[in-house]
């Protein structure tokens, strides 16, 4: 098949849709599929077609973390895709570029997949700071469902978001397709010890410390001022043991988090590292000793589940939609205040190695059923259903 596929977020640009993207043109093509992706140009201001990458100007929305919108239609992209010649449009986000994938797959009559990866909800406060809040929100509501009964078929990565789907009024078939992981990515073998040495001397970091990560987007929405609250809450609790609170990514909110763990006190003990390429992502998990959030607005929890590919021990704030994944005390632990956080580090370090492998191990196993085998398998099938409308 040819398929199209249109994002608002790709490499080296970092976030959960990004990876997702990335992932699916990766097994698309392992597997002899053709693929062109059509997204803003993330690096510059210039039309460019480069390695099966249309990149289109846009304007940067510095308070949606970078996020660049375009114009709605590019006569340059348009002539590419339609010489292209697809079978299918796929599309992965609703800003400027997801118009665009929904004028090209009418103007061309083939078929358009969707994948409802974010709950939009949870974003209105970065357009509204608070004010008809509700009316924004309902507003998406009303657009989502829109926007769900005009393609051939669905994708929800998880149950959560279909419930969503399904609380505003979308009562059509949803399929459940799981992100894949590239678990090669994240094989021990790769981790450089040496890096990690030089790493740890240049921070400051004592070669015994046990190191707690928070990573990804510094943003409102995903909670981080309660995982360094209830980091500060353990060390001030635990003066006397060496822990380091590693924070990796960049993002609208790193100002306020540094001023907090100023105003906490706790300056000393956590490290800001800043965004980092995709490809070093894997170092920071090797690094850690425990991976730990307290988002809510995950639609499936990719860093969790990377965490768990490099054997990394996984402490996140309880979430319904993290229930599949995270099993308490035998694939991760759950925390809900700063009282259960203190208790389920205490119990993390109390663990003998084979307790703490059986862990590892359960999690392991877990994790495989989101391997790029099988999201293969199951994105095909949605693309041949999707297809055999159009025949």
């Amino acid at each position: 098949m040819r398929i199209a596929i249109f994002t608002d977020t790709y490499p080296p640009f970092i976030n959960g849709v990004s990876t997702s993207t990335y992932n699916l043109v990766k097994i698309l093509n392992t597997y002899g599929h053709e693929t062109i992706v059509v997204t803003p140009n993330g690096e510059g201001n210039t039309f460019e077609y480069k390695d099966g990458v249309i990149y289109i100007p846009g304007i940067e929305m510095k308070k949606l973390y970078g996020y660049k919108i375009t114009t709605l239609f590019s006569k340059k992209a348009f002539e590419i895709i339609k010489e292209f010649k697809p079978d299918l449009i796929h599309y992965q986000t609703d800003f400027t570029i997801g118009q665009f994938a929904r004028m090209v797959a009418k103007r061309l009559k083939v078929p358009l997949v969707y994948t409802y990866h974010t709950s939009y909800e949870d974003y209105t406060y970065y357009v509204t700071r608070g004010f008809l809040d509700r009316a924004a929100k309902k507003t998406i509501r009303a657009y989502s469902k829109y926007v769900a009964s005009h393609v051939a078929e669905i994708i929800s990565p998880s149950y959560k978001t279909k419930d969503f789907m399904r609380s505003v009024g979308y009562d059509t078939y949803v399929n459940i397709v799981p992100t894949g992981i590239d678990f090669s990515l994240f094989d021990e073998a790769k981790f450089d010890k040496e890096k990690a040495k030089e790493f740890k001397i240049s921070h400051g970091i004592n070669e015994n410390s046990k190191i707690i990560l928070i990573l990804g987007r510094l943003a409102k929405e995903k909670s981080m001022d309660v995982s360094i609250r209830c980091f500060a809450h353990y060390i001030i609790t635990y003066p006397e043991k060496d822990f380091k609170l590693l924070i990796v990514g960049g993002g609208p909110a790193r100002s306020e988090l540094e001023l907090l763990v100023h105003e906490l006190g706790i300056s000393n003990d956590v490290i800001f590292v800043g965004p980092v390429k995709a490809s070093e992502v894997p170092f920071y998990y090797h690094l850690s000793d425990i991976y730990t959030s307290a988002s809510v607005t995950e639609t499936q929890g990719l860093t969790f589940m990377e965490a768990m590919s490099a054997k990394t021990i996984v402490i996140a704030r309880f979430d319904d939609n993290l229930s599949g994944t995270i099993k308490e005390g035998e694939t991760g632990f759950f925390f809900t205040d700063e009282k259960s956080f203190l208790e389920k580090i205490d119990y993390i370090f109390s663990l003998s190695k084979e307790e703490k492998e059986k862990i590892i191990n359960n999690a392991l196993t877990i994790v495989d059923k989101y391997s790029l085998e099988k999201f293969y398998l199951n994105i095909i099938e949605v693309y041949k259903r999707a297809t055999r409308k159009y025949w």
